[in-house]
């Protein structure tokens, strides 16, 4: 009597070298944590820039006549300090951590692995985007207890502003990266989107407070749609019509800037 041996060979979710996607993720958004950690100057303006920034636009409320647009402080500094965060955490940041990290030939060598082109980019910018979400949370907590506001109206609207405004952040820093050579260079060709959203989308003056034409016309600047939705949030004072377009405008800048980084990004060092 003869017996017969079967042999199961194992997949590839069954080995126990197998990765998911997550894993992947979580390793290199680990790996990235620990070399973040040793860049003081991308950890301090990403910290405490936004706070210092925002706190120095308070003297500059003093001569916006807020309440004749039903405005108040608390409404105009705490999308201000969101949108200022979201800026200088993760757009920012960012711009130079894809920059650095392809001059290293650290893109390079991580796609010769098992690791696709999104989920790179992804695991990268995942810490900067988690400092960028707990800086959002704290700041709306704290602005809301230091000029006494209110509980947002519409609370939904101020979650998906800020996660648009991750995206956004997130996907601008990319494209960003693609017309930078150096980590050097890459603190001034970030300046234009930085004055963009700090001087034009309502951060430093509420679009409310501007001639009908130009608010117009600024509504459709990237961030611009964040700052509506943040403060809608608070003021409850938008139109199903505004959100909508609000939202639009954002999708619309997210569709832009993901097709130009899948288009264009470059993996290797620019000479």
């Amino acid at each position: 009597m003869s017996t017969t041996t079967t042999t199961h060979t194992p997949t590839a979710s069954g080995r126990s070298g197998a990765t998911t996607t997550a894993s992947r993720l979580g390793a290199l958004a680990r790996a990235e944590l620990t070399l973040l950690g040793r860049s003081r100057a991308t950890l301090v303006t990403a910290l405490f820039v936004p706070f210092v920034l925002t706190l120095s636009l308070r003297s500059a409320t003093d001569d916006m006549q807020l309440a004749d647009h039903g405005l108040s402080v608390g409404a105009v500094l705490l999308p201000a300090a969101v949108g200022v965060s979201l800026l200088f955490a993760i757009y920012a940041s960012l711009t130079s951590v894809y920059v650095v990290r392809r001059e290293e030939l650290v893109l390079k060598r991580l796609r010769t692995g098992e690791l696709r082109d999104t989920e790179i980019l992804v695991g990268a910018a995942l810490p900067s985007v988690m400092i960028g979400l707990a800086q959002s949370v704290l700041l709306a907590i704290g602005y809301t207890a230091l000029f006494d506001m209110d509980a947002p109206r519409a609370p939904v609207l101020a979650v998906v502003g800020v996660l648009l405004g991750v995206v956004l952040c997130a996907a601008f820093g990319a494209v960003t990266a693609v017309v930078t050579r150096t980590s050097e260079s890459a603190q001034v060709t970030s300046l234009p989107f930085l004055f963009v959203g700090l001087l034009g989308s309502g951060m430093a003056v509420p679009l409310e407070l501007l001639p009908e034409r130009a608010a117009s016309l600024l509504e459709l600047l990237p961030l611009s749609p964040v700052m509506t939705l943040i403060r809608g949030a608070w003021t409850g004072d938008l139109s199903g019509y505004e959100v909508l377009g609000a939202v639009a405008t954002a999708l619309a800048w997210t569709v832009l800037s993901v097709f130009a980084v899948r288009r264009w990004f470059p993996w290797e060092p620019r000479r």
